[in-house]
C-alpha cells in the first residue's frame, strides 16, 4: 500500500506535468521551469516514500521470520 510520501509525490509530479502542459500552450518559460521543478520534487518525494515502504516491509518480514 502506498504511503503518504508516495501519494504526495505522485500528486506533485502530476501538478508539475500540468504546469508544463499549460506552459506549452501559453509559451511561458517561467511556468515550464516551475513545472519541471515541481515534477522533480515529486519524483524525489515519491522515491523516498517507496524506499521507506520497502524498508518497513523488510523490517516486518524480518520480525515475522524471527517470531517463527
Amino acid at each position: 500500500m502506498l504511503n503518504q510520501d508516495e501519494i504526495k509525490g505522485k500528486l506533485k509530479r502530476i501538478k508539475g506535468q500540468i504546469k508544463q502542459g499549460v506552459a506549452g500552450v501559453t509559451g511561458s518559460q517561467r511556468l515550464r521551469d516551475e513545472g519541471e521543478a515541481v515534477e522533480v520534487v515529486g519524483e524525489v518525494q515519491e522515491g523516498a516514500g517507496r524506499v521507506r515502504r520497502t524498508v518497513g516491509e523488510a523490517v516486518n518480514d524480518l520480525g515475522d521470520h524471527i517470531k517463527n
